[in-house]
């Protein structure tokens, strides 16, 4: 397996839309940003990142997730996540990770996630659908 190295970093930067804010509240002008969203967010960030160390045909899925939603951010705010490798333990790759808004700080924690080579993968899947 490809070596995965500690400290490196990674980042996506995305506007927060109708597409990704929640709805629920009534107004308009109550809409934020959705922690499920969120939660996306920095897993895709945490994968692109371990994702350029990895040779072909392998990829990452996501394993736990332990985050804390700091800070609303409205609707037409800029949000920057942040995801750092903090450990490698074999396949298992663990990130910190973050999230800022234009204003703070909005997400802290941690991500798992775990290589896999995805044509074994998708057999085993197939395997389980077919009992």
């Amino acid at each position: 397996m490809a070596e995965i190295p500690i400290g490196a970093k990674g980042e996506h930067k995305t506007l927060v839309t109708g597409d990704i804010a929640v709805d629920f509240l009534g107004l308009e002008s109550a809409r934020v940003l959705g922690t499920p969203w969120l939660i996306m967010l920095l897993e895709m960030t945490s994968r692109n990142l371990i994702k350029q160390y990895l040779e072909a045909d392998f990829d990452t899925v996501g394993t736990h997730v332990d985050v804390k939603h700091l800070a609303a951010t409205p609707m037409g705010m800029r949000v920057s996540f942040h995801a750092e490798i903090a450990a490698v333990d074999e396949r298992r790759v663990t990130c910190k990770v973050e999230a800022f808004d234009e204003k703070e700080k909005i997400a802290e924690g941690t991500h798992e996630r775990f290589v896999i080579h995805v044509p074994r993968f998708a057999a085993r899947l197939q395997a389980k659908r077919n009992g």
